[in-house]
């Protein structure tokens, strides 16, 4: 029975310590580090919500649903945390002999500390010890989702003022080249109205905001299932959009911008670093000629819509298709994969062909 009782002792302290690693990890370490219990949380509360989700709802339905995903999950998040907590005390209790040895009396005199409720007394300096340290324990938990919540509403509005933003340059629901934000439609309409230097504005500012996005779906990984306010819009989208209005710039249009090939290098980069968070598998050095989602059809049919405008394109569009294809491959596969995993609303070259949460690409 000794034995028992010390191997008791030993699951209480490790489930205890598991639980507050974890919460320490996910919301104040500031880097992207995977835990069990948090993947573990958005997994099920991911699986619950596709059971609840019919299978033949269109997008609308979906999204309406889906924009409760992240919220749920991050608020079941401290329960899990706290539940486990609980149980970790009640075996240390138990192992004390509380009650004469009642696991029963040790989860009510753990869950009575644990939410500094009160209504079970503690005996013996070695238990009442533990029973303020569970007190402490429950609320340091609840105080750093309190914390913590601010801090993402903040970085979730910077983010989605910039996807606002973009409907007014790259196109929308009525988009004239098709559905979604496109990086065709931002070239299309930055020429029309003569404001070609503009881009180089939209890049400066998706370079800096690839480095926030990288920085803030790492370090809080759950901002990428916040969905967007407006159902048609997608911080991937979005960054699809922009990506694509940056390689038709250097490998299609004529002339030089730098700063379109800076703000492509910093996107792809954010949206890996982002994948390699979620476990997202990609070919970390691609090379030119190696095949992307884009076909040469549609390609063609972008140029001869940026052409119809008065768009100045390179003279040697087979060699432009070359290049524009050896910036794509950079970014494609995860793109594809991250606007699955969103469950991304359709997008002309990114939601359009969005890879199935664990599948392939759609068609």
């Amino acid at each position: 029975m000794a034995v028992l009782k010390v191997l008791a002792f030993l699951a209480g302290m490790t489930l205890i310590l598991f639980a507050l690693s974890s919460a320490i990890r996910t919301i104040v370490v500031p880097r992207g580090i995977a835990t069990t219990i948090a993947r573990g949380t958005f997994l099920v509360v991911r699986r619950v919500f596709t059971l609840i989700t019919p299978r033949k709802a269109d997008y609308q339905r979906r999204d309406r649903i889906l924009a409760y995903y992240a919220p749920v999950a991050l608020l079941v998040l401290p329960v899990v945390w706290l539940t486990i907590a609980g149980l970790g005390f009640s075996c240390i209790y138990w192992s004390f002999d509380v009650a004469d040895g009642s696991f029963r009396e040790a989860l009510r005199l753990s869950g009575s500390s644990l939410l500094t409720l009160g209504f079970a007394n503690a005996t013996g300096i070695p238990t009442q010890l533990f029973v303020f340290a569970e007190a402490a324990s429950g609320i340091g938990l609840i105080a750093l989702l309190i914390t913590y919540l601010p801090s993402l509403n903040s970085t979730f509005s910077r983010r989605e003022a910039a996807v606002a933003l973009l409907e007014s340059r790259a196109g929308g629901r009525r988009s004239r080249f098709g559905h979604g934000p496109s990086g065709v439609e931002m070239i299309w309409r930055f020429h029309r109205i003569g404001w070609r230097g503009g881009l180089h504005e939209v890049w400066e500012a998706w370079e800096a905001w690839f480095i926030e996005l990288e920085e803030s779906h790492t370090s809080v990984p759950a901002l990428a299932f916040f969905r967007s306010p407006q159902p048609d819009h997608s911080w991937v989208t979005a960054a699809g959009a922009v990506l694509d209005a940056a390689s038709l710039r250097v490998s299609t249009v004529q002339g030089e911008d730098p700063e379109a090939q800076l703000c492509i290098r910093a996107g792809y980069v954010a949206l890996r670093r982002i994948a390699d968070f979620f476990g997202i598998g990609y070919d970390p050095d691609p090379q030119r000629g190696d095949p992307i989602s884009v076909t040469r059809e549609e390609w063609d049919r972008a140029c001869e819509y940026l052409a119809e405008a008065g768009v100045p394109l390179r003279e040697d569009l087979e060699l432009a298709w070359l290049d524009f294809a050896g910036w794509r491959v950079n970014y494609d596969s995860v793109l594809l994969a991250l606007a699955g995993l969103t469950v991304a609303p359709p997008a002309v070259w990114s939601g359009d062909r969005a890879m199935p949460f664990g599948g392939r690409p759609r068609a």
